[in-house]
């Protein structure tokens, strides 16, 4: 992997942060967080911001949001039992998804980079964002 734009490693640059507590389930046969707990770990992350940003609640009935890609770069180990801080934010609003970024911090250094595509869905095809919504999120952007 090519060395992030140091801009996306500063924490200062989300609107949201959660903490998130390892288990010793996370890992894996060579002592660290598996990278499949980490995809995880960034799933709990992502709905935490869902629910913190109103996105969740602006999802009208019969609609869905479905994740439809997952890029996840791994930059140190992660290790049990420390907690990891993840810091997320919006990237980009398109008509019919959203990108959310996450920042991944252990002990104040960036252990993972991921982004997530998430796709509106209405009747199992994508449809666009709910009218106001692109307003009510803005204030979730990256900055």
């Amino acid at each position: 992997m090519a060395k992030p734009d140091p801009a996306l490693l500063d924490p200062a640059g989300y609107p949201h942060v959660c903490e998130v507590t390892t288990r010793y389930a996370d890992l894996d046969p060579n002592n660290h967080i598996n990278n499949v707990a980490m995809a995880a770990i960034i799933e709990d992350a992502r709905v935490r911001f869902h629910m913190a940003s109103g996105f969740a609640k602006a999802i009208p009935a019969g609609a869905q949001t479905m994740v439809v890609s997952l890029n996840i770069d791994y930059l140190a180990q992660a290790h049990y039992p420390h907690p990891l801080t993840i810091h997320s934010g919006l990237s980009a609003v398109g008509d019919r998804s959203l990108r959310l970024r996450h920042l991944l911090m252990q002990d104040g250094r960036p252990v993972a980079l991921a982004e997530a595509v998430a796709v509106h869905v209405v009747d199992g095809k994508a449809a666009p964002l709910p009218e106001g919504l692109r307003e009510a999120i803005e204030a979730w952007k990256c900055r």
